[in-house]
């Protein structure tokens, strides 16, 4: 009669062949049919809690040091409740900034929101690979405006959202709340935007009537563009059905829905209270609020690069261009921060990238071909373009620097000059001497002006007031030394010439009918 075995019971049994039969343990593995590893498990189980260390456990882990600490994850259902708009990628950047450590990832925390039910799980959608992204070089090149619909005061009445934005920096330079977006209130917030940030190159707007007359019946230009002819902007227009086009502007509208719009919708009585609230948050966005477009930065630090910009000269036939320098309201810095310590200049590369430590750090691929300060203080590299913060990065260290202290700068003192026979050149414009018809060069610290020559043992020594400027191994003929040492000062010049004025040849005069 056959009795099937537990688990349990075929494992003890193989204990006991083991400690009290002495059978090998290669024997036992290869009866049972596992490997010689199991039945070491087993021994090992049974000798540290009996019988009831063979039966079966869960193959889950004691501990997983990974796991989000559970202070952490409450203070991120806590930020998610307290700010309904605020993503995954947004929370951890809060953390980040509050000192959180270990600061969890984007996924740890889109995991977290799940769990609560505080956002649905959702595939995440492939990039249409047939979306061309673009972006221009530097702010004010372009800007892109619509209008938004679908905005309520508390009384159920309708108000659209004329809206703007720099290509480049992402900055808002017009949110302005109208109750019909017709010509004139349209027109009335573009005037207000050039007169706050300057005039832009170029503005993107679709083929709305209010933007263009391309479409519409009348016989001549809108006033949208005749503002924009007499400010020297150029309109461009998108393809007809192509939203994608003003892409940036009509993602500004899907962030002010979720971060604005759906707890401030229908709950301002007036124009003008919703226009108070609607700027309060447009400042947040562009001095506060990090963009990840932008590097985790605020808008506004990229802004700043737009540097001066033509006033605008709106309702003027005839405009005067005028230059202002103001940066957008909100980025000054604020009284009592200290001025950041000098930094390294550096290229940034057709790739975006800088060198610096032999490590490669992202600037930026917009700021490609342009000179950045690279500033290393406190672990952390700030690469600024125009005095303004472009990206921040982690310091990296090679294994062998990990531990090493910052080395402190070192003040090089020129060696005095060796004595002995010395002649006098001067330097041309690139700040090369001849010595013996050959050149050396100096440098161009050095152009135009004298330096000393000598000859110290297999070297040539040029010098200025008695300190050595630069050491050069001799390319010369050893034969023209004499030569070029018998003409200490050099040879004569010309008088008013370029180099000097030393020699002045007298006038020869002929008598007449001697030939002489």
């Amino acid at each position: 009669m056959l009795v099937e075995l537990g688990a349990v019971e075929q494992r003890y049994r193989a204990v006991l062949e083991v400690l009290e039969e002495g059978v090998s343990v290669t024997e036992v593995a290869r009866r049972y049919g596992v490997v010689r590893q199991t039945v070491h498990g087993w021994l090992r189980r049974y000798a540290e809690d009996g019988l009831g260390g063979l039966a079966d456990r869960s193959p889950r882990p004691a501990s997983c040091p990974h796991q989000m600490p559970a202070p952490v994850e409450a203070r991120i259902v806590a930020m998610r409740r307290e700010h309904p708009g605020w993503g995954p990628s947004r929370i951890r950047w809060e953390l980040e900034r509050a000192g959180v450590v270990p600061s969890p990832g984007r996924s740890a925390v889109y995991r977290a929101l799940v769990r609560h039910g505080l956002v649905a799980a959702r595939k995440r959608r492939r990039r249409r690979e047939d979306y061309r992204r673009w972006e221009r070089p530097r702010p004010m090149d372009l800007w892109q405006m619509d209008v938004m619909g679908r905005v309520f005061l508390a009384g159920g009445a309708e108000v659209k959202i004329v809206t703007g934005i720099d290509d480049h920096s992402r900055f808002v330079v017009c949110a302005k709340a109208v109750m019909r977006a017709t010509a004139r209130p349209v027109c009335q917030a573009l005037t207000g935007a050039l007169a706050r940030h300057g005039i832009p190159e170029q503005i993107l707007t679709d083929n709305g009537k209010v933007f263009t007359g391309r479409f519409g019946p009348g016989p001549g230009p809108v006033l949208f563009d005749r503002i924009c002819r007499d400010n020297g902007i150029k309109h461009l227009l998108t393809k007809p059905y192509s939203p994608t086009t003003t892409g940036k502007v009509e993602r500004l509208h899907k962030t002010m829905r979720a971060e604005f719009f759906r707890a401030a919708d229908g709950q301002h009585a007036t124009l003008a209270e919703l226009q108070a609230a609607l700027d309060a948050w447009v400042a947040d966005y562009n001095t506060a609020r990090p963009h990840q477009s932008c590097g985790g930065r605020p808008p506004a630090e990229r802004f700043q690069l737009a540097g001066r910009n033509r006033a605008a000269a709106v309702g003027s036939p005839a405009p005067e261009r005028a230059e202002r320098a103001a940066p957008p309201a909100g980025t000054q810095r604020p009284a009592g921060v200290p001025q950041r310590p000098a930094g390294v200049s550096r290229w940034v590369n057709a790739h975006g990238k800088i060198s610096l430590g032999g490590f490669t750090y992202a600037a930026g691929a917009s700021y490609a071909g342009e000179p950045v300060e690279a500033v290393v203080t406190g672990g952390l590299v700030d690469i600024l373009h125009a005095g303004v913060v472009i990206a921040t990065h982690a310091q990296r260290f090679r294994e062998d620097q990990a531990d090493r202290a910052p080395r402190a700068r070192i003040t090089r003192r020129a060696r005095d000059a060796t004595a002995g026979l010395t002649v006098t050149r001067l330097a041309d414009a690139a700040g090369v001497v001849s010595f013996a018809g050959t050149s050396y060069a100096a440098g161009r610290r050095w152009a135009r002006q004298p330096a000393g020559v000598s000859i110290v043992a297999g070297s040539v020594q040029l010098s200025r007031d008695g300190k050595i400027i630069r050491v050069h191994p001799i390319r010369h003929d050893r034969a023209r030394e004499l030569g070029a040492f018998a003409n200490p000062k050099g040879r004569p010049r010309r008088k008013n010439s370029a180099i000097g004025n030393v020699v002045q040849v007298p006038e020869l005069t002929c008598r007449p009918g001697t030939r002489t």
